[in-house]
Order: structure tokens, then sequence, then C-alpha cells
């Protein structure tokens, strides 16, 4: 009897403990940082002074997975700098966008053995505005095979992303089977990758001959070459 009321009290503890320890592992996961996020749009060159009077900052809980380096929980460390480059709503503010002039944005930090070189996406291509300097992303690849029918690929499973240039509306227009024309204004972006001369070769043939699309990637995320996809094997 002794023994069993020993054991029952044993295995209780041990239940208390591991649930415990799961509530801490979740607090630890879900865990939020309040963090400064543009609410408009901020422009090339505009101060962060500026930015913070026309009320385009506000802090914004994000999780621990989610933080970008450099994140920023105030303006003090950034005083007197200019934004580098467009900043969109919902962006976080991070440090490697801002600098003293807004020319500095030219001088990119290449790696020795690569190049820099760049692609225009549309806003949806490039991940709706969050994809900053120092973000990795996969690139894959949508185009026409052999027989004429579509299908996607990855291109590049992990680059570094060195400069998010300017946003140009470009009209995009399309007819559907009654003759109709739609145009739509689509705003795209001109993102700069840091790239081994392969990779640029890659990057150049398949923005001539289709479209190229940014996945943000994590330090965790996992991305292999893998078969592409096509119409018949959409939902395989």
């Amino acid at each position: 009897m002794v023994v069993a009321v020993v054991v029952a009290t044993l295995g209780c503890a041990l239940v208390f403990l591991y649930t415990k320890g799961a509530d801490t592992r979740a607090e630890e996961k879900f865990d939020t940082v309040e963090v400064l996020k543009a609410t408009a749009v901020i422009n090339p060159g505009e101060t962060i002074e500026d930015a913070q009077t026309a009320g385009k900052l506000a802090l914004d809980p994000v999780s621990q997975d989610s933080l970008i380096d450099g994140y920023q929980t105030t303006t003090d460390s950034l005083s007197g700098t200019v934004a580098l480059g467009t900043i969109y709503p919902g962006e976080q503010i991070i440090a490697a966008k801002w600098g003293t002039s807004a020319a500095v944005q030219s001088t990119l930090q290449i790696p020795d053995t690569n190049m820099a070189a760049s692609v225009n996406l549309t806003d949806p291509a490039r991940v709706a505005g969050f994809v900053n300097p120092g973000s990795e992303v996969a690139v894959f690849w949508t185009g026409l095979n052999t027989l004429g029918g579509t299908f996607t690929k990855v291109l590049l499973t992990r680059v570094t992303v060195l400069g998010v240039g300017s946003t140009t509306p470009v009209s995009t227009t399309t007819t559907d089977e009654s003759g109709a024309s739609t145009t739509e204004q689509l705003p795209r972006t001109l993102l700069t990758l840091s790239l081994t001369q392969a990779q640029t070769q890659k990057v150049l043939q398949g923005a001539a001959t289709g479209e190229l699309a940014f996945g943000l990637l994590t330090d965790d995320s996992v991305v292999a070459d893998a078969p592409e996809t096509t119409a018949d094997t959409l939902f395989k």
C-alpha cells in the first residue's frame, strides 16, 4: 500500500513538471517583443524624426521567431538618420534601412566571390514588401515547357538580398475570352541579390523567359530542388 501511494505521488509530480515545462516552452515560442513598424510608406531620404512626427511609426508585437536582425524598439539609436530606400506599411524598422545619407544605399556589401544582380518583381512576387536587405530568399520560376504547358520549379534555393530599390507602377492589360480588356497598375520593385556568376545567368535567363517570385526564408526554412509542379501534378 505504501509503495502504491509513493508511486502514485511520484507520477503526479512528474505529470505536473512535464505540464509546467510544456507551458514554459509554449510561452517562450510565442513570446512577443514590441518593435517599431511602419504604418505608412516612408520615402527614401525621409528622416526618422519626420516619419515619427507624421505618425508613420508604431509599436507592434512580433513573435521571437519573426524578429528581423536590427529590429528597433525605439527611435533613439536612429536619431538623425534617413531612410535608405522605400519602407512599406507593415515592415519592421531595422537599422540596415537607415543611414546618414540616402546615397549610402549605392554602396553594397557584396561578398568577394559574388556579384550583385537586380530583378524587377511585383509586390506579390516579392512577398508583399517583407523582403529587406539582409533577407534570405528562395527564387522560383514559372514558365512554359516544350509542349506549351506552364510549370513552376525552384531556381535558387537560398540567396541573400543586398538591396531594395525604387518602386514603379507598371500597367498590365489582360484580355478575357469575350475580348474585353482590363488594365491594372501593378507596382514593380527592383531587388538586388548577391549571386555567383552561374546564379546570375540563371536569374537573367529566368526573368527573360518566364516569371520570377521570391519565397522569404528563415534560418530553419528547408528548401531543396524538387520535381516541377505542373497543372497535372498541382493537386497530387
